[in-house]
């Protein structure tokens, strides 16, 4: 039974992990990278859909990302998105295709970014420890209920412990990681 709240515990905090990563992802570091705009959403149809799904998006050079709308009739609401995102990003077309300039960071944008990214590293990290505290109550719960020992209670706390210390880190060091590539000119 412990074992089965380990298995879980784990695969909850490596998805914490892995979400923590995806958010700091679409944080740019000065270079044009489309997972910049996966959290915008386009009203297409009286219903917001990702950006993704209207369109093709590509970054054709290091400062620039393209959307090449699939209904061309979109690219008002996909310009108006854009820009209620705050991304600090001025769309412009053609007609055809928008264009994103990438601006080149300046240091109180960089210092900006690495507050977000902070923030997003303790939200992470709050998440592992709701899940250490969640799987902690279970276990308390089952050896009330007789169905685990105290001794088993306690090496499964201990357990939980370290899987929260082994993804705590690595929230920490891709924390580290963005820093370094947001902070590096």
């Amino acid at each position: 039974m412990v074992d089965t709240f380990l298995k879980e515990t784990e695969t909850k905090m490596e998805k914490a992990v892995e979400s923590t990563k995806d958010k700091f992802g679409s944080i740019r570091a000065g270079r044009a990278n489309v997972s910049m705009l996966d959290g915008i959403h386009v009203d297409t149809y009286g219903a917001p859909s990702p950006l993704s799904q209207v369109g093709t998006l590509s970054a054709p050079e290091a400062r620039l990302l393209t959307i090449d709308p699939w209904d061309k009739s979109l690219i008002p609401a996909i310009e108006k998105a854009i820009q209620q995102a705050n991304l600090g990003l001025n769309p412009s077309n053609d007609g055809r295709i928008i264009r994103l300039s990438v601006p080149e960071l300046t240091e109180e944008r960089r210092k900006e970014y690495v507050k977000m990214v902070r923030k997003e590293a303790e939200e992470g990290k709050v998440a592992i420890r709701n899940i250490r505290k969640d799987v902690n109550n279970k276990l308390r719960k089952s050896e009330k209920d007789s169905e685990i020992t105290e001794d088993e209670l306690k090496s499964g706390e201990d357990s939980v412990q370290k899987l929260t210390d082994k993804f705590t880190k690595l929230v920490d060091e891709a924390l580290d990681k963005k820093e370094k590539e947001l902070t590096t000119v």
